[in-house]
C-alpha cells in the first residue's frame, strides 16, 4: 500500500484526467451553438443528446474524488502534533501490531497442528493401500 503522500498525489491525478475528460467528452456531445434560429431547424432532426447524463456523471465522480481528497489530506499529520503525541500513536501501533503477531502466531501453530494430523492421516492411508495391495498380490500369485 502506497503512503498518505502518493495516494493524495494519485487522487490529485485521477481529479485531474476526470477534468479532462469531463471538458472532452461535454465539448465532442455538446450542441451547437445557434446564430439567429439558423440551426434550429438541423437540430431538430437530431436525437436527444445524452449531455445532461455525461455532465452529471463527471459531477459524481469529480465530487466523490474531491472528498476522497479532503479525506486524504485530513490524515495527513499536522504541524500542531506534538513529540508526545506522535510517541503515543506510535505506541499504540506497537500494541496493536503485537496482538496481531501474537494472533498470527497462533493462527499458524494451528495450522501446523492441522497439517500434522493431515499428514498423519495420508501416511494411514498410504500405508493401508500398500497393505492392501501385498495382499491382493499374494492372492493372486499360484501356488506352486
Amino acid at each position: 500500500m502506497a503512503d498518505r503522500l502518493t495516494q493524495l498525489q494519485d487522487a490529485v491525478n485521477s481529479l485531474a484526467d476526470q477534468f479532462c475528460n469531463a471538458i472532452g467528452v461535454l465539448q465532442q456531445c455538446g450542441p451547437p451553438a445557434s446564430f439567429n434560429n439558423i440551426q434550429t431547424a438541423i437540430n431538430k432532426d437530431q436525437p436527444a443528446n445524452p449531455t445532461e447524463e455525461y455532465a452529471q456523471l463527471f459531477a459524481a465522480l469529480i465530487a466523490r474524488t474531491a472528498k476522497d481528497i479532503d479525506v486524504l489530506i485530513d490524515s495527513l499529520p499536522s504541524e500542531e502534533s506534538t513529540a508526545a503525541l506522535q510517541a503515543a500513536s506510535l505506541y499504540k501501533l506497537e500494541e496493536e501490531n503485537h496482538e496481531a503477531a501474537t494472533c498470527l502466531e497462533d493462527v499458524v501453530y494451528r495450522g501446523d497442528m492441522l497439517l500434522e494430523k493431515i499428514q498423519s492421516a495420508l501416511a494411514d492411508i498410504a500405508q493401508s493401500q500398500l497393505k492392501t495391495r501385498s495382499g491382493t498380490h499374494s492372492q493372486s500369485l499360484p501356488d506352486s
